[in-house]
């Protein structure tokens, strides 16, 4: 397959953001720079136990503070229509199921004084044991029927048992990962306001459709009662790819006081009420012959959920995707404990789900003495291993061979620990990556404006994806005219209705409607198209679709510190037609640079004791840095496939992330000789190298 970074016109070119410009000089407005007249501010109460009910709230001392004007309780509070997403019936009774969930709202006339008000709350409890921490063999632990995403939470094929038992070389092998949390720049934010009956709200959110119809049940509205406005997004990575607490408590503050009222989260609590990835305990069993070729795969994960929501963490399902084998067991145990909800983060399942995967091919090369490389070459599948099904297109392989090729593969030695400078150990790993791609009905609408200029209006929600830049450029290609000349609105529930930016779904999904407009409007006389693709979404063929990739990572491991740094990080990808070649490369390295906190630095704990997380605030959970990877790069398989979407484009904003943390895991074993099988690789856990 050719490699390239660019196609030809419009479509594929590295277009800079539309949105730009507004950013950088801050005339962008994000959920909590909407200040109506006479605006309020609310501050959450957050519970300080991790199980029992509130028995009381003394907020005398809080109404008397200058500028108050209410503290809302469940005594109190608006009374709501309970959600399906029990995490949003917020103020509605007496029941604490986690540290951190909310029992009060303090609103006063400035920032400051809700601040104050919040901290003068007393709230009484009748505290109840708790249990928080998850463990392989929890008796609580029981099988879900489905696990996030809709996927089977257990599935097999063959007979596992037989095919391990007979294979030539066994693996058997356990993975540990740590709750991780999303932490976008952007706290998680709202601003609402009544106005004759009329819902808005301006909500830090993946998507505005989502809210608004969230928001109409909950307060008991028609839709169109509501509008959820979510112009610019500084990040979500998941956590707010659904309504959140600020919104609904904005709205509840709003309604109580008759003023707008406007509340950001302090990041201090965003880790307890805004969702988390759920640490996961991760067995691999592999069997396989003597020329390396699988016969037996096991994937048994382990994960927590609260006690009052189930989200499963769905980490086995990549197993069913990535390589055949005679007999494939995979399943997923899930234990209900006195936790936040669980909910997405980026590549959820994947991320976690292919880390231990990967480093279990890496360890059974090793075993055999094959070239970590050419053991994924051996193993990959002619059809998708679980459903049998033909995949659309398949270039793992080439991603591979181009990857070790641009890398330098084929120099390195594979001794472990044989390559050293002074105090520090050097190595190198590999690791594939994989992601479904996820496509919804969406609608969209283009307008001629008869100057030659053409106006498109489709609720997307750009969350720093530059989701307003391709899809202006899917309009110009279909339209044939110059991108300046067609402008796109976004972001706003009162446009044309579009799913969420998440799973990598969004320009997939939203280009295939703008696409089907702008093409409808050419073929037309009228000025106007509105087009949906639902009948054309549910119409698809019944392939296996995936992208793919393949990452590679050279790292040092200090022998004194126990220090382990990225030298250096290759991605390849096949990703269907690259739409815009900057903004592509954006995504595929901000994917890898988040895989890298994975690995190296993004760690969090519960304390058993008191119940809740411990790393509360980029001070003590630490994100990667532009210092923490010296030569980062992504490059792509140029990948037609016909079965896609008239675009040809398959979500690329977590293909990066997924294959990155057991490349670096790889490349740690390689360098020093250990294998680390827990995440993070903190210098603790390294250890002194000698």
């Amino acid at each position: 397959m050719a490699v390239t970074e660019t196609t030809e016109g419009v479509l594929g070119a590295p277009a800079l953001r539309r949105e730009g410009r507004a950013k950088v000089t801050g005339t962008a407005r994000y959920a909590t720079e909407h200040t109506p007249p006479a605006c309020a501010y609310g501050w959450p109460v957050a519970a300080t136990v991790a199980h029992g009910r509130v028995t009381g709230v003394e907020d005398g001392e809080a109404l008397a503070i200058p500028g108050a004007l209410a503290v809302l309780t469940h005594e109190n509070a608006p009374r709501l229509v309970e959600p399906d997403d029990p995490t949003l019936f917020l103020l509605q009774n007496d029941r604490v199921p986690h540290r951190g969930w909310y029992v009060a709202l303090a609103v006063a006339e400035t920032l400051e004084a809700a601040r104050e008000m919040a901290q003068t709350i007393r709230v009484g409890y009748d505290e109840e044991p708790h249990d928080v921490l998850v463990r392989a063999d929890h008796p609580g632990l029981y099988h879900p029927e489905w696990a996030n995403g809709g996927y089977p939470g257990d599935q097999h094929s063959g007979d596992f048992e037989s095919a391990y038992a007979a294979a030539s070389h066994q693996l058997d092998a356990t993975y540990g990962i740590t709750p991780l949390h999303n932490h976008p720049m952007e706290p998680h934010a709202s601003t609402a306001l009544w106005e004759a009956g009329h819902l808005i709200a301006y909500d830090s959110s993946q998507g505005a459709s989502t809210v608004c119809q969230v928001l109409a049940r909950m307060f008991d509205l028609e839709e169109k009662q509501v509008t959820v406005v979510a112009e610019h997004v500084g990040g979500g990575f998941g956590s707010k790819g659904t309504p959140r607490p600020p919104v609904v408590l904005a709205a509840m503050g709003a309604r109580h006081t008759g003023r707008p009222v406007k509340l950001a989260l302090p990041r201090r609590e965003m880790p307890a009420v805004v969702g988390h990835r759920a640490p996961t305990v991760q067995r691999l069993r592999l069997g396989a012959r003597d020329d390396g070729t699988l016969t037996a795969l096991q994937h048994d994960v382990a994960t927590h959920t609260s006690t009052f929501k189930e989200f499963v963490e769905q980490a086995a399902v990549p197993s069913r995707v990535m390589y055949g084998a005679d007999g494939i067991r995979t399943g997923h145990r899930v234990v209900r404990l006195d936790v936040p909800t669980p909910s997405w983060m980026r590549a959820p399942g994947e991320a976690p789900g292919m880390y231990a995967l990967e480093c279990a091919m890496d360890e059974l090369a090793h075993s055999l003495g094959l070239d970590p490389v050419e053991l994924r070459l051996r193993n990959i599948p002619e059809t998708e291993p679980e459903s049998g099904k033909p995949f659309s297109s398949h270039h793992l392989a080439d991603c591979l061979r181009e990857g070790a090729r641009r890398f330098g593969w084929e120099h390195r030695d594979p001794r472990p620990a044989a390559r050293r400078e002074g105090d520090l150990l050097l190595g190198t790993g590999v690791a594939a990556s994989t992601y479904p791609v996820i496509v919804a009905p969406s609608t969209a609408s283009v307008q001629s404006m008869g100057d030659g200029t053409y106006h498109v209006r489709i609720n997307a929600t750009d969350i720093g994806t530059g989701a307003r830049t391709v899809l202006a450029q899917v309009a110009a290609q279909e339209l044939g005219v110059a991108l300046d000349a067609v402008r796109i609105d976004v972001g706003s529930s009162d446009l044309p209705q579009a799913p969420l930016a998440g799973g990598s779904s969004g320009t997939a999904s939203w280009g295939w409607a703008v696409h089907k407009a702008c093409r409808e409007l050419r073929e037309s006389d009228g000025s106007i198209v509105t087009v949906d693709t639902t009948s054309d979404v549910e119409g698809q063929e019944d392939y296996a679709r995936h992208a793919f990739g393949a990452l590679f990572a050279e790292v040092s491991a200090d022998t004194v510190t126990g220090e382990v740094r990225v030298r250096r990080m290759l991605g390849v990808f096949a990703a269907g037609r690259i739409l815009n070649a900057r903004t592509a490369r954006s995504q595929f390295i901000g994917g890898m640079t988040m895989g890298l906190g994975m690995a190296l630095t993004e760690h969090s704990s519960l304390d058993a004791r008191l119940g809740g997380f411990v790393q509360k605030d980029l001070a003590g959970y630490h994100v990667p840095a532009n210092a923490d990877v010296p030569d980062l790069d992504a490059h792509w398989i140029e990948e037609h496939d016909p079965h896609l979407n008239p675009v040809g484009g398959k979500g690329i904003g977590e293909i990066g992330i997924v294959g990155t943390p057991a490349a670096i895991a790889n490349a740690v074993h390689h360098a020093t000789g250990q294998r680390l099988r827990d995440l993070p690789l903190t210098p603790d856990r390294v250890g002194v190298l000698g």
